[in-house]
């Protein structure tokens, strides 16, 4: 069950249509989930500095059960990542973070109990 949360200090109106949809559809790929169990989160809007700067940015956190746990995994999945965030939000690969948090069955509540148990 895969969190997707990106931040970005770019307006609101800066950002694209639907980019919470499309970005679910490109995490579930770049992570080998099932679209129906990503969860994903765009805040715009806030004031935000990446490397010193407060230019246009956006920083990604990726949360999931068993996918995101080495640099091997963490490596394509940032490819993956970088690629569909710089086209659809039209920065540089400078101006844009993410962070790879592995998470545990127990860690996740769904339906009254935790993910251990369903």
């Amino acid at each position: 069950m895969p969190f997707v949360e990106l931040d970005t200090n770019l307006p609101a109106s800066r950002v694209p249509a639907g980019l919470e949809k499309r970005l679910g559809a490109a995490a579930a790929a770049i992570l080998g989930k099932p679209e129906d169990r990503v969860s994903v989160t765009v805040r715009p809007g806030l004031a935000m500095a990446v490397g010193g700067s407060t230019e246009p940015c956006a920083q990604l956190v990726v949360s999931s059960i068993g996918v995101v746990g080495t640099a091997e995994e963490n490596r394509g999945h940032s490819a993956g990542f970088f690629e569909f965030l710089t086209k659809e939000l039209a920065l540089g690969q400078d101006r844009l973070v993410i962070r790879f948090y592995p998470l545990e069955p127990w860690q996740i509540g769904k339906k009254g109990t935790v993910m251990t148990f369903l």
